[in-house]
C-alpha cells in the first residue's frame, strides 16, 4: 500500500495560495484515478483507491502545514507502513515554477511541513517537489507563498498537474526516473520525438480549426516548462537541500 499526501493548509482561504499545491496535486490525483469520497480520519481528509495493481491512500492533513507529520505518522501506525511507502507532494520555492524534483530522503530545505514530517516518519520518504518560485527578498517568502497563484500561472499550473495526476502510477510502481521521463514525454509539444499528433481524425493537408490553433499552442507554451526533465533529472534528485 502506499500513502500519497499533499501538503496544505485547510481551508477555502488557503485553496489557491501557492503553499497548498500539494493539495492541489492531490485533488487532480483523486479525481483522474476516481478515487472513493474523501472522509475524515488520522486529522485530515483521506481517500481510498488503486493506481495501477498499487492500493493507495491519498492524505490531505488538516493539522495545518507545521503539524503535518503529525496526521502523516497516525496512518502510518495505523497501515503499519514504512517511510519508504509514502510520496509527498509540496511547494518548492527554490524551483522555478513549474519545475519538478523527485527524489527520497534529504533536507528539508526549511519547509515546516517536512520538517514536522521528519521529526514523525524521518526522512525516508519521497518527495514530489513542485517549483512555485521564490520572491526577491527573503523576509517577503511566508507572503509569497501563502498569497494565491497569478492567474498566468495558470498556464503552466494547470498542465502539470493534470500531467501529475495521470503519471502517478507510474511513480508508485517503476519510481522518480520513469515518473520524470514520462512527465516529460506527456509534456512534450505534439510532433517531437515522433509523438502522434492528437487530432487523429485530421485528413492530410486539412488546416486546423482556430479552437484547435489556440489549444495547440496554449498546450505548446505550457509543456515547454519541463522539457528539460529528463535532461536535468538525475541532477535534481542528486543534489543535497
Amino acid at each position: 500500500m502506499k500513502l500519497i499526501v499533499g501538503l496544505g493548509n485547510p481551508g477555502d482561504k488557503y485553496a489557491r495560495n501557492r503553499h497548498n499545491v500539494g493539495f492541489m496535486a492531490v485533488d487532480h490525483v483523486h479525481e483522474f484515478h476516481n478515487f472513493g469520497p474523501w472522509r475524515k480520519r488520522f486529522s485530515g481528509l483521506v481517500a481510498e483507491g488503486r493506481l495501477g495493481r498499487d492500493k493507495c491512500l491519498l492524505l490531505k492533513p488538516e493539522t495545518w502545514m507545521n503539524e503535518s507529520g503529525r496526521a502523516v505518522g497516525e496512518a502510518l501506525r495505523f497501515y503499519k507502513l514504512e517511510a519508504d511507502d509514502v510520496i509527498v507532494l509540496h511547494d518548492e520555492i527554490d524551483l522555478p515554477p513549474g519545475r519538478l524534483k523527485a527524489k527520497c530522503g534529504g533536507g528539508n530545505a526549511g519547509h515546516n511541513g517536512l520538517r514536522s514530517l521528519s521529526a514523525h516518519i524521518g526522512n525516508d520518504y519521497h518527495r514530489i517537489r513542485i517549483g512555485v518560485g521564490r520572491p526577491a527578498q527573503k523576509s517577503q517568502v511566508s507572503g509569497y507563498v501563502l498569497r494565491d497563484f497569478a492567474k498566468a500561472d495558470a498556464q503552466w499550473l494547470e498542465p502539470l498537474l493534470e500531467a501529475i495526476a495521470r503519471k502517478m502510477d507510474v511513480f508508485t510502481q517503476k519510481g522518480a526516473p520513469d515518473f520524470l521521463k514520462e512527465m516529460q514525454d506527456y509534456l512534450e509539444p505534439p510532433g517531437k520525438s515522433g509523438q502522434k499528433s492528437e487530432r487523429g481524425d485530421q485528413a492530410p493537408g486539412e488546416k486546423p480549426t482556430a479552437p484547435e490553433r489556440k489549444a495547440a499552442t496554449k498546450k505548446k507554451d505550457n509543456r515547454g516548462a519541463l522539457a528539460d526533465l529528463l535532461k536535468n533529472w538525475k541532477k535534481d534528485n542528486g543534489d543535497e537541500d
